[in-house]
């Protein structure tokens, strides 16, 4: 449908199962797309499965501004502005109480899960006023609706960009710049894989991972292309007129 004819999007957490999806996505759908990550290999590995001259990757860490700048440069360089970013790197850090939660790891998860997305939007900005304006989606998750225990950092975070988005979209609506997040439930992502793991030791993941899809009404975890399609809606001009807005997208999990 080329419902991103010509738009250039960054995707932060690019090499990742929901960034290669909606970057193969949105690609189909007529867009020059910026993978970001840290990975090199992961990067060249996610360009090449997109297998379009219309992807390209950068690596920068996104707690950086200084690398946050540079990835937007990066992209008016070569596509010649910027129209979307897809705030979605994160992480999930780990799977103990608040007891026995290391500091550091703490302020680890905010720095990427929070403060990536504020410097992008920071640096963003600028490139998207330069364009008339723009669309930008963070990845939260259903975690930043509810408490999850022993997960207390990266709960926190998908809450703290709620209230960051909701900022954002007011702050820039009259630039023309729309800000939304996506909420997803369990995702068939490595992340997962890491957090059952986390949750019920290896020996125990898929017992745990047969669980939380019993949770979701729809019996099943989102596949990145689940959340992809949802981050494209958000991204094209259909949702000309969303902006400020939680997109829960889990089976019905929050319900």
């Amino acid at each position: 449908m080329n419902r991103l004819q010509d738009k250039v999007v960054i995707i932060t957490g690019g090499a990742g199962g929901i960034g290669r999806m909606a970057g193969k996505l949105f690609v189909e759908e007529g867009a020059y797309v910026l993978l970001v990550d840290l990975d090199e290999a992961a990067l060249k590995d996610a360009v090449a499965e997109i297998g379009s001259n219309a992807a390209s990757y950068f690596v920068a860490d996104v707690t950086s501004a200084a690398d946050n700048d540079a990835m937007v440069a990066a992209a008016e360089e070569r596509y010649g502005g910027v129209d979307g970013l897809l705030a979605n790197a994160g992480i999930e850090g780990d799977v103990k109480s608040i007891a026995d939660y290391d500091e550091a790891r703490f302020d680890q998860v905010m720095a990427i899960n929070v403060k990536g997305p504020f410097l992008g939007i920071k640096s963003v900005t600028p490139a998207m006023q330069r364009r008339g304006g723009g669309s930008v989606v963070i990845t939260s998750s259903v975690a930043g609706l509810t408490g999850t225990p022993n997960l207390s950092a990266y709960t926190t975070s998908k809450h703290a960009v709620i209230g960051l988005m909701r900022s954002a979209a007011k702050e820039l609506a009259p630039l023309g710049i729309r800000v939304n997040t996506v909420n997803p439930s369990p995702v068939e992502t490595l992340m997962m894989r890491r957090l059952e793991a986390g949750i019920g030791g290896e020996e125990n993941a898929e017992m745990v991972r047969a669980g939380m899809a019993e949770r979701i009404p729809l019996h099943r975890y989102a596949n990145p292309d689940d959340i992809a399609r949802s981050m494209l809606y958000l991204v094209s001009d259909d949702s000309a007129f969303v902006t400020g807005s939680v997109n829960v997208v889990d089976g019905g999990m929050t319900a």
